[in-house]
């Protein structure tokens, strides 16, 4: 007699939160193994509501170097490792991405707080960078010819530059990781990993994912630490290193260059932004409109691509305004495994009360409020859309990275004003411009002093392309056919003519 079996109940979303959790490492990962840290544990707290997610492992500065030592030992063996091998790994480890893609999104947004659609967004635009780079690591090429005076044979070849020390901010936890570790494996490169200590929780279910793809002990160590500059240090003076890759804010980014100089190490540096968004008087305002939207308020602004300025001609200003804040006023603030949520939380207090501080300067100096300005009652750390105009050349809005969901409106005459006020600043990272007019346009792209722009668009990262900037927002590119370069030294070789 055959029994029915009584299919299971799905889980609840909290149940499903909890299950996840619960199978997301705790440890640091060094040579292939799990283990507890020396320090005390790392309380990872969830900014919707405040509270703990997990606790995980937290390195000392022992625990840092005994990564190193693994990535070290490794690396002979990973760079002689043939290059389709390599390509191969990263390629399954992107097929296992998009397998697990909803456990990865769901665990960005209960870490970092950014809404479920976002965080899908993430998994996509991280898992490009596995598969971009698993290409590429079949690509790295040389050169060969004889030398002009006919002399001798010129060989010009590509090596890993060796051990790397990779350091990644909070915002964009998978992103972040796979845009620096797979330029790394894909040339050849072993790695020490730090992530950030507010959301550690993606790269160490990241680190679990490259083990299952067949990355080999020591080639990928992952330390999680709530005293990065000491476990960072010795790590960064010790002889053995040979490229450190760093995504956080100018002022880290000065020090950790100074720190690496005594070793003349290579270094990558993704630094801060204070991107410009341009609004001609020909622009198409719905389409600018909608690329502001995307550019300020993607990762609840928490982006250093984010618009931080917005320069809108005089005669379009009032209208652009208003169509912003009729846009900015359906947006839906909640957790982001809610429903229809479209904006998360802050990933911390500090992180709210610095935006309001901005926002209270601004209006202390006479700009006027049209939307938002409120910290919402309740747990989590939220911060309602804003929008404010007429603000005064000196205030905090135009000089500093927001990091937050405020639009700032300022207005411009001519294109030679526009083009002053968007290079007033040290940054350079990235701008945005609205224009129907082409050569308007492309003057702009000659004009505008940053490593990117967005022409008539309001998102332009991609993992085929090279992201960074230039001024104090950085050193290097990531992605794109730059970003593997970043990880190889030339070796060139002559050979005498018999």
């Amino acid at each position: 007699m055959s029994a029915l079996v009584a299919e299971a109940a799905p889980l609840t979303v909290a149940e499903r939160e909890t299950e996840l959790l619960a199978r997301v490492p705790s440890g640091l990962y060094i040579n292939g193994v799990w283990e507890q840290g020396s320090g005390a544990p790392i309380t990872v707290t969830d900014p919707a509501t405040g509270l703990a997610l997990k606790q995980i492992a937290n390195a000392d500065a022992a625990d840092g170097l005994r990564a190193l030592d693994a990535a070290v030992d490794a690396a002979q063996a990973w760079a002689a490792t043939a290059p389709r091998v390599r390509a191969e790994i990263l390629r399954r480890a992107f097929d296992l991405l998009q397998e697990r893609r909803e456990d990865f999104a769901l665990l960005m947004t209960l870490e970092m707080g950014k809404p479920l659609a976002e965080a899908n967004g993430e998994v996509t635009y991280g898992g490009e960078f596995l598969r971009w780079f698993s290409e590429e690591a079949v690509r790295i090429s040389g050169r060969y010819g004889l030398t002009p005076e006919g002399t001798g044979h010129m060989t010009v070849s590509q090596r890993p530059v060796g051990p790397c020390f990779l350091i990644t901010p909070w915002n964009f936890p998978l992103a972040m990781a796979t845009r620096k570790i797979a330029p790394a494996l894909a040339a050849g490169c072993t790695v020490v990993i730090k992530p950030a200590e507010l959301t550690p929780l993606t790269t160490l279910y990241f680190a679990q994912l490259l083990e299952d793809a067949g990355v080999p002990a020591g080639v990928v160590n992952v330390i999680t630490t709530s005293t990065s500059s000491a476990v960072a240090g010795p790590i960064i003076a010790d002889p053995r290193l040979r490229k450190l890759s760093f995504t956080g804010s100018t002022p880290v980014g000065r020090k950790l260059i100074q720190q690496s100089a005594q070793g003349v190490l290579r270094t990558s540096m993704e630094l801060g932004g204070n991107a410009p968004f341009v609004v001609f008087e020909d622009a198409d305002l719905g389409k600018a409109v909608d690329g502001a939207m995307l550019a300020k308020f993607r990762n609840i602004g928490q982006a250093c691509t984010a618009a931080n300025r917005f320069i809108v001609h005089e005669s379009v200003a009032d209208e652009f305004a208003r169509r912003i804040v009729e846009r900015v006023g359906e947006l839906r603030i909640g957790r982001g495994t809610d429903a229809g949520v479209m904006l998360g939380p802050l990933v911390n207090e500090a992180a709210v009360e610095s935006t309001d501080a901005l926002v209270q300067d601004a209006l202390e100096r006479g700009a006027r409020l049209l939307i938002g300005g409120v910290r919402p009652d309740g747990p989590g750390s939220f911060y309602e859309p804003t929008v404010l105009t007429g603000l005064a050349p000196d205030t905090a809005l135009l000089t500093e990275e927001i990091f937050g969901p405020v639009v700032g409106i300022v207005t411009f005459g001519d294109e030679d004003e526009a083009v002053r006020l968007a290079n007033a600043t040290e940054y350079g990272l990235i701008g945005y411009v609205f224009t129907q007019d082409l050569a308007r346009g492309h003057r702009m792209i000659d004009r505008l002093e940053t490593g990117m722009m967005g022409l008539n668009t309001g998102l332009v990262s991609n993992a085929a392309a090279p992201f960074g900037g230039v001024k104090q927002s950085g050193l290097g590119r990531e992605g794109g056919l730059e970003g593997i370069h970043e990880y190889l030294s030339s070796k060139y070789t002559l050979t005498p003519v018999s």
